[in-house]
This record gives C-alpha cells, sequence and structure tokens, in this order.
C-alpha cells in the first residue's frame, strides 16, 4: 500500500473502530447495569407489596389476599410471579399469574438478607428471582420462617437490551461512514499541494514548466525550493558541459571532414564512396551523442521524447547489413509497430547496436531480432546461430572488459555498456539459449 490517502484512510478507519468499538462496550455495559439495577428495584418493590400484604390467618400462619395492588400478580402469563412459602420450603401460596407453572426454587436466605439471582423456567423462559425470608411473630407470641419470593421474566428486558445494542451499531455505523466521508474529502483537500506538484513535475518533464511554483503550504514550500534549486543546478551544470562538449564536437568535424574528402579524391568507385560517407556519418551520429550524454538535460527542461525504436532498429540491421556484408549475416527481423521508449534515441542506438554487433559477429549466417511492446515499454530479443555463451560465464561477460575470446576483435565492454544503459531505465537484462542455437540476450525497458 503506497498511497498516503489509502493509509490514511485504513489508519483513521482502524482508530474508528477501535473507538468506536470501545465505546460501544462501554455504554453496553453501562445500559445493561442500569437496566438490571432497575429490574432489581423493581423486583424489591413487587416484594414489599407482598410483604404489606400478608397477614395472619384465622386458623394460624400466613395468608394473602385475593387481590393485590400490583394487577400483574393475578393476570395469567403475565411474566410476574409472586410465591409464599413457610420453613419447611412448602407453598403456602402463590400468585395466580402462576398458575399451571413449576416456579424454580432458590436456596433459602437467611431471615432478614435479599437474594437476587437468575433462574429460568422449564421452557427456558429467564427469570430475575428474588427471595427474602423473615421469622414472623404471631400474636400468641411464636415465630415462624417464611419465604418470600418474586419471579420475573427477562424476555421484555432482554429484548429492550437487544434493540438497545441494535440502534447503538446502527448509529454509530452511520456515524463512522459520514466521518470517513468527511475526513476524506477533507483528506482530499489537504493533499491537493502534493497532487499539484505531482502535476507540475510532470509539466517539467514534458517541457510545460521550467520551476515547481512557489505558493505552497509551509511544510512543502522548503521541498519546492531545493527541488528547484536542484534543477537550476543540474541545468547550469548541464549548460558548461555542453558548451565545453560542443566544442569539442566542432573540433571533431573537421577531421571527420577530412577524412570524407581524403577517400573522395582516392579514385574509389561511388558505391564504395557512399559506403564510406555513411560509416562516417556514424562516426560522427556515435561522437555526437556520447559526448551529449553528460549534457542530456535540455536547456529550459527536463523532457523526456518517444523514441520511434522500430525505425532505429530497421536502420540498425540496414547498417550492419552492409558492415557484414563479406560474411554474410542474414538478420532476421519482427518488430512489433506498437513499440515505443520514452528515452533517449542515442541511448536505444547504443544498447541495440551493441547487441546487434555482438550477434553478427559470432553468428554462423542467421541473426533474429524480436521487439515487441510489453507493459507500457519495449521487449527486445536478439538470438544468434553462433557458439553461445557457457552458463558459467554470462554473470562475467557484464563486466567491463571480460571477454570469451582473446584472439577476438574488440574491448569487451560492449554487454557492460548495455547492462549499464538497462540499469538506468530500471530494465532487466537477460541471457539464455538461443532457438537457433547460440546465445539469446533479451532485455526489458519500463515505459
Amino acid at each position: 500500500m503506497y498511497s498516503l490517502s489509502a493509509r490514511l484512510l485504513v489508519s483513521v478507519s482502524l482508530l474508528l473502530v477501535l473507538f468506536f468499538g470501545l465505546t460501544i462496550a462501554v455504554l453496553d455495559s453501562a445500559f445493561r447495569s442500569a437496566g438490571e439495577e432497575a429490574q432489581e428495584n423493581i423486583l424489591d418493590g413487587h416484594l414489599m407489596q407482598l410483604l404489606a400484604a400478608a397477614e395472619p390467618g384465622p386458623e394460624g400462619g400466613l395468608t394473602m389476599p385475593p387481590d393485590l395492588p400490583e394487577p400483574r400478580f393475578g393476570s395469567i402469563g403475565s411474566g410476574l410471579y409472586g410465591e409464599l412459602r413457610d420453613g419447611d420450603g412448602d407453598a403456602v401460596w402463590q400468585s395466580r399469574s402462576a398458575l399451571g407453572l413449576t416456579l424454580p426454587r432458590q436456596v433459602p436466605p437467611q431471615p432478614g438478607v435479599q437474594v437476587f439471582a437468575q433462574d429460568a423456567l422449564a421452557d427456558g423462559t429467564p427469570l430475575l428471582t428474588l427471595s427474602l425470608a423473615v421469622e414472623w411473630e404471631f400474636p400468641d407470641g411464636t415465630l415462624e420462617r417464611y419465604v418470600f419470593e418474586v419471579l420475573e421474566s427477562l424476555d421484555s428486558f432482554n429484548a429492550q437490551l437487544a434493540e438497545f445494542r441494535r440502534q447503538l451499531f446502527t448509529w454509530f455505523a452511520a456515524l463512522a461512514a459520514l466521518l470517513l466521508v468527511a475526513i476524506g474529502l477533507l483528506q482530499r483537500r489537504m493533499l491537493r499541494p502534493l497532487r499539484r506538484i505531482e502535476a507540475e513535475i510532470g509539466e517539467i518533464e514534458q517541457g510545460e514548466r521550467s520551476a515547481l511554483s512557489g505558493q505552497l503550504p509551509t511544510e512543502l514550500a522548503g521541498v519546492a525550493r531545493n527541488l528547484n534549486l536542484l534543477i537550476d543546478t543540474e541545468r547550469g551544470r548541464s549548460e558548461r558541459y555542453r558548451k565545453t562538449l560542443d566544442n569539442l564536437a566542432h573540433s571533431l568535424k573537421t577531421p571527420l571532414a577530412a577524412m570524407r574528402a581524403l577517400f573522395s579524391d582516392s579514385g574509389i568507385n561511388a558505391t564504395q564512396q557512399q559506403r564510406i560517407d555513411e560509416q562516417i556519418e556514424r562516426m560522427d551520429e556515435i561522437v555526437r551523442y556520447q559526448l551529449r550524454k553528460p549534457a542530456s538535460v535540455d536547456r529550459d527542461a527536463l523532457v523526456i521524447a518517444t523514441v520511434d525504436v522500430v525505425a532505429e532498429t530497421r536502420r540498425l540491421v540496414d547498417g550492419l547489413s552492409k558492415v557484414y556484408a563479406s560474411k554474410p549475416v542474414s538478420i532476421e527481423t519482427q518488430l512489433d509497430g506498437e513499440a515505443s521508449l520514452k528515452g533517449d534515441s542515442g541511448d536505444y542506438l547504443e544498447l541495440a547496436g551493441n547487441l546487434l554487433d555482438n550477434a553478427c559477429k559470432w553468428c554462423e549466417q542467421q541473426v533474429r531480432v524480436t521487439l515487441s511492446a510489453d507493459d507500457g515499454g519495449i521487449e527486445l530479443s536478439v538470438d544468434d546461430d553462433g557458439p553461445g555463451i557457457p552458463a558459467d560465464a554470462r554473470e562475467g561477460l557484464l563486466k567491463r572488459g571480460a571477454r570469451l575470446d582473446e584472439a577476438a576483435p574488440g574491448h569487451g565492454i560492449g554487454l557492460a555498456i548495455v547492462k549499464d544503459i538497462v540499469s538506468s531505465y530500471n530494465g532487466s537484462l537477460e541471457i539464455g539459449d538461443s532457438e537457433l542455437g547460440g546465445a539469446r540476450i533479451s532485455i526489458k525497458l519500463p515505459g
């Protein structure tokens, strides 16, 4: 994940999930505790009603009136149940609401102690129970133990708790979504200067702008200032190199022109003269390219041009066919018309020229050049039917001065130059075996 926007949104999302999760847990715990406390207070009120309604009976023992102040005790299936038990645990009285039910019983508490507990009916209905044991003194002075118990179904409470949780999650989810949208919009606005710097750098590359603008936030003003200083420094250095090297290139034109004139006066035929002129012109181009390398930055902008690699490859093939006309060499081409490269044409000519020259030098009679588009870049492969390159020598050949055959002409730097150019474009180079029987060298350069 390389996007700052994506990183920020993911980080904020995780923080929101953590914060809202903790908030939901705290609110849920607080609501549940408050609800349970309220339920216990309600049960305590019902228990006090039973205690107030209990009276000694004419035949001894306690009795309860048929109608109680709380009507739910008299309504079957109301969810509120009451029971009075004697000291032996036998039921003296049960509310009408418990008709047909077997109420669970708790361990009798100590006299004067209220005990809350959770239990369930036989059908699984959850209950909250409150038990209180008392020592009842009758008019004759005798004491008897009785247990008052109130039970209430928790279905309503659990339904309210579930509804509260549903609303809690719904509102917090909606709030989190709104916050993420708001943060996304704010982030888009805050990152606008970075996108502007990116666009301006692209304009500099295309030659539409010479420097970054200065109207940037304080945090980015230093970055822009340093980048502008770097660009200006490189332009100044390139300009100094260009002037020096232009003078050198201009000085070399005279010897090349003299060579052309000498060959013209030597009496050779027109065909040979044309070939010599072509090679002198090629030498002139190579000199200009090599001298142009240190100052490849344009005078007013850092422009990245598009190289017509198909045309340049055909041009190289035509030139090498003439150079190796005495061998002779059959050069087969498979060129994709969609292939193009953003870079320097001299770099491509240097790279492809070295590969083709090596293939023509070491082949028996056949060379194949394959050029295709590859993910916005290019892939160039050169095959030959020569002796090939041993696997254990391939890595060493990429070093300057390394050669397989010391007797063969050359300086051993061709593949090293190719490697350097490929590396400067963040490309890749691979040496393998060709279907033709010799070596196959493939390079990939990104777009």
